[in-house]
């Protein structure tokens, strides 16, 4: 099964959906959908919701393999059921959609311009239980604010320590070390990032693979030559708070990078939509997202 999910990721047509807002975010994620605040009391209620917003993404007959690759899960997602089965074996065995799951605590404070990522506790564990639940690979987040040297070093130092630790079990890390979009020197950011990505990789044993998620670049086509490393199963871009239209524009621009959008591919959905508005916006989103990746 890996061979075939690896293969997909590598060379497949399509791109990622993320369905992976955590506690911070799923208020916010539910009350874009229509469901307020005063519709839960506990947080078991809320991830029920949020469970039942994201089967309904999944089981939709837009959600096609046709133009999705793979899909991110919170790990609260990953330890509940669609129609039965664990939602990572729904994925792959209905869908033939290939299963990740986000593995990050949220984000340090801002120290050196960027933000670290916050230990992760209960990683070994956590790993563990996704490589059970047939999990491919996993994708954790830290943030780049300023073009500071010292701060996207540690950065991208941090995401493959951890991304190796991850490799050892089994699963393919996705990298995600994101230059915020609103960022005064966002362009010389990349380019440190740049840099140091291309260290960290030289330095990797030629067995490691990974995947990138990055804010899409300033300067078009700037990370092709990591979609060539050997390590890189692909390249996959955030929609960084752009609007959908803002990202596929931007994103149709750079060759070989796809989309792995969360927000970008739930707007628009709504909790009291008929099945029909729900498929219908949900098609017209991924279609769209699928046509900016495929260039």
């Amino acid at each position: 099964m890996k061979m075939a999910q690896l293969d997909r990721m590598h060379s497949g047509k399509g791109f990622i959906a993320a369905l992976d807002q955590s506690g911070g975010s799923t208020p916010k994620a539910l009350s874009l959908y229509g469901v307020q605040e005063n519709s839960f009391s506990n947080d078991e209620e809320m991830y029920t919701l949020v469970h039942e917003m994201r089967t309904r993404i999944i089981k939709s007959p837009a959600f096609d393999s046709q133009y999705i690759l793979g899909a991110i899960l919170f790990e609260n997602t990953m330890d509940r059921k669609i129609d039965g089965q664990w939602t990572a074996d729904y994925l792959w065995e209905k869908k033939n959609i290939v299963p990740l799951l986000k593995v990050d605590k949220g984000l340090a404070d801002l120290v050196n311009g960027v933000q670290l990522m916050k230990p992760i506790s209960n990683l070994d564990e956590l790993l563990d239980r996704a490589v059970e639940r047939n999990v491919f690979g996993t994708k954790m987040r830290s943030v780049i604010k300023e073009a500071n040297q010292v701060g996207i070093r540690e950065v991208v130092k941090q995401q493959f320590e951890v991304g190796l630790q991850i490799f050892q079990k089994g699963l393919i890390p996705i990298i995600e070390p994101e230059v915020d979009i609103y960022s005064a020197d966002k362009e010389k950011s990349e380019e440190i990032l740049k840099e140091e990505i291309k260290k960290q990789l030289n330095a990797l044993d030629k067995d490691v693979k990974v995947m990138l998620k990055l804010s899409i670049p300033t300067v078009n086509d700037f990370y092709s030559e990591l979609m060539s490393d050997p390590h890189v199963v692909r390249v996959v871009a955030l929609s960084g708070g752009y609007s959908r239209e803002d990202a596929n524009q931007k994103l149709s621009e750079n060759h070989g990078l796809i989309a792995s959008f969360s927000r970008a591919l739930s707007e628009g959905l709504s909790a009291g939509q008929s099945d029909a508005d729900f498929n219908n916006t949900l098609g017209e989103t991924i279609k769209e997202i699928y046509k900016a990746s495929i260039t």
